[in-house]
């Protein structure tokens, strides 16, 4: 699995340029497949919770300076408590978890958490096609089983 690296090269601030799409797509095959294998675990509306709060944030620090921001930090950074409680409610699975503990790991700046909604916005847009594909072959699969044989 890719480990989650934002930049190349911050001090020039050059993003990792597998980031919003190889990385990406890694991480939300890997989180569906995981929640696919535990029947109701990752489910959409429950990470797109998480991808809520990321945008909630978003709205606050894109206008904030960096001090600012440093005083929004800890709240964001409560993300992960959110999906420790999450996680105790058996509603996400440990991929998940580590994914928001990689990136959560990751901010420290106002950029590295731009960085972050970017990434995360990425990886939603791999989650829904892996939601949708993997929701159809499974009907399709669900389909053939129940026809008679010949």
């Amino acid at each position: 699995m890719s480990n989650i690296n934002f930049w190349l090269d911050q001090e020039k601030k050059l993003v990792n340029p597998d980031l919003f799409s190889e990385v990406a797509k890694e991480w939300a095959e890997r989180i569906k497949n995981e929640g696919l294998e535990n029947k109701d675990k990752n489910k959409i509306t429950q990470i797109r919770k998480f991808y809520d709060e990321v945008i909630f944030f978003y709205d606050q620090v894109k206008t904030a300076d960096e001090e600012n921001f440093q005083r929004l930090l800890p709240f964001i950074k409560m993300i992960r408590a959110k999906v420790y409680y999450a996680k105790g409610r058996d509603l996400i699975t440990p991929a998940f978890q580590e994914f928001i503990e990689k990136c959560l790991d990751e901010v420290k700046t106002k950029e590295d958490f731009k960085v972050f909604m970017n990434f995360f916005e990425a990886f939603m847009g791999f989650y829904r096609y892996f939601e949708e594909t993997k929701k159809s072959k499974t009907s399709r699969d669900q389909k053939r089983e129940n026809q008679p044989r010949r």
